[in-house]
């Protein structure tokens, strides 16, 4: 579920997508599906992440 401010929306996802990425955390495809639906909306939003050690 998304934050209830649609402000913050691509900020989620970008973290919550780092946070996979950072950790090498598995993604289902009701998940991928949904983020990729989210991320349409955020053309602006850079993902950053540095692997964990």
């Amino acid at each position: 579920m998304l934050p209830p401010l649609p402000d913050v929306h691509c900020r989620y996802i970008g973290e919550w997508t780092a946070t996979k990425l950072r950790w090498n955390l598995a993604v289902d495809q009701t998940e991928s599906e949904a983020l990729e639906v989210y991320a349409e909306t955020c053309e602006t939003t850079v993902v950053h992440y540095n692997p964990a050690p």
